[in-house]
């Protein structure tokens, strides 16, 4: 076997291979693209006649050049950045780096450690669309919060009655309001028949009087006012936000059919919308974080290290802790997070758990995070034997009285 260390960068490839032994067998420096992925290839072959024995230590897993060395047939491991900054420690305390000594330490690394570290993840095509279409949704979502909170900074400084009557910004009343009006003298004079006519240009079809009255009435108010100068400058920048969180809530809603169309054309797809508190969107984002790989994850226990939802333990001699695991796939924390929370309000079970949790004296997010820890498990069984969730085969080895325990408020 030969061991390979790709040292990648936006341009190039610090490439060093090494025998069983550690013996040096050629480096080089080969562009990105298709030039330098044969010319690897061409590299490679002089060496070994079968592709499978070449391992190759890289610090990504995904794009192009990725792909073409899975497809290849060799083995593929996407060392974390971080362990593979720890590994160099091993090597010199100097604080030397450079792309070909990474290289190089990467080669050792696989060469000896490999067991420790997983392989790229042979997640089918429909999986990684899915992971690419839920990441891009998730991105417009949160550079949507950041827009929204831009505005909310902008308007605190020169027009705090619209924060009072408006609870959400991104919300297509306020748009279509701030729009007509960004400052509070146009927001004064803004007769009930036009605010109506706005709502209803925006969406709204219901309790279109209603609203509009609670508005007129809510940006009437009496409040200190900035210098003019100033209050136009604030609304030229209100009416930038506005039509950029407009134009956000469009493209959201775009990705979010698209999404939903690419998630249920995939066979674990109702197996995931079977689990309690997941829908389509929480679902997508899930399998694209988790992938579908049958053979990534060894057990559920490897499923929820990876998911970040089970603690990790240090232990020194008589010291015991088990912390809460922050170094882990924020994606994915986040929707199983918020799978978790929608849980409560569908499953009898998992509301019984998260209240014993509470019961035994765990805050609200760690109760949560051992509710998610539970559901991780549960969807794993379900993906290893292809069964969809059920209430009872999930907690049945809870007492009695979890099973029949009412949800509270539930409809």
């Amino acid at each position: 076997m030969i061991f390979v260390g790709d040292d990648w960068a936006e341009a190039h490839h610090d490439v060093y291979v090494c025998d069983e032994a550690g013996g040096k067998i050629l480096a080089r420096r080969l562009p990105e693209g298709i030039e330098g992925v044969t010319a690897l290839h061409q590299l490679l072959a002089e060496q070994v006649d079968d592709p499978a024995e070449v391992v190759v230590g890289i610090e990504t897993d995904r794009g192009l050049w990725v792909q073409s060395l899975v497809e290849a047939g060799y083995q593929v491991y996407a060392i974390n950045p971080r362990a593979a900054s720890r590994y160099r420690d091993r090597h010199t305390v100097s604080g030397a780096k450079s792309d070909p000594g990474d290289a190089k330490l990467l080669a050792e690394l696989v060469r000896t450690d490999r067991h420790n570290h997983r392989q790229v993840a042979g997640d089918s095509d429909l999986a990684e669309g899915v992971k690419v279409l839920a990441r891009a949704h998730q991105n417009l979502i949160w550079d949507r919060t950041r827009a929204t909170n831009r505005l909310r900074c902008s308007l605190r400084e020169y027009f705090p009655a619209a924060l009072a009557t408006f609870n959400e910004l991104a919300d297509r009343d306020t748009l279509a309001v701030l729009a007509k009006a960004p400052t509070p003298a146009e927001a004064k004079a803004l007769p009930l028949g036009k605010v109506r006519s706005a709502l209803k240009a925006g969406g709204r079809q219901r309790n279109i009087d209603t609203r509009a009255r609670q508005i007129v009435d809510g940006l009437r108010v009496d409040e200190l006012a900035a210098q003019p100068a100033v209050t136009s400058a604030f609304a030229a920048t209100t009416r930038t936000a506005i039509a950029i969180i407009t134009e956000l809530n469009t493209q959201i809603a775009a990705l979010e059919t698209e999404l939903a169309d690419h998630f249920e054309q995939h066979p674990d797809a109702d197996i995931y919308l079977s689990q309690p508190g997941i829908g389509v969107i929480l679902g997508a984002r899930a399998l694209g974080e988790f992938g579908d790989d049958p053979n990534r994850y060894a057990d559920a226990k490897s499923r929820k290290n990876y998911a970040g939802t089970s603690p990790i333990t240090r232990a020194s001699g008589n010291r015991h802790v088990a912390l809460a695991r922050f170094i882990r796939n924020r994606r994915l924390a986040d929707a199983i997070d918020q799978w978790a929370f929608c849980s409560l309000n569908t499953s009898p079970g998992a509301r019984a758990y998260y209240d014993h949790q509470r019961d035994k004296g765990l805050s609200h997010h760690k109760a949560l995070r051992a509710l998610a820890n539970r559901l991780v498990g549960i969807l794993h069984g379900c993906l290893h034997h292809g069964t969809s969730y059920d209430e009872h085969t999930a907690w049945a080895h809870r007492p009695e009285n979890t099973l029949t325990k009412k949800i509270p408020n539930a409809a």
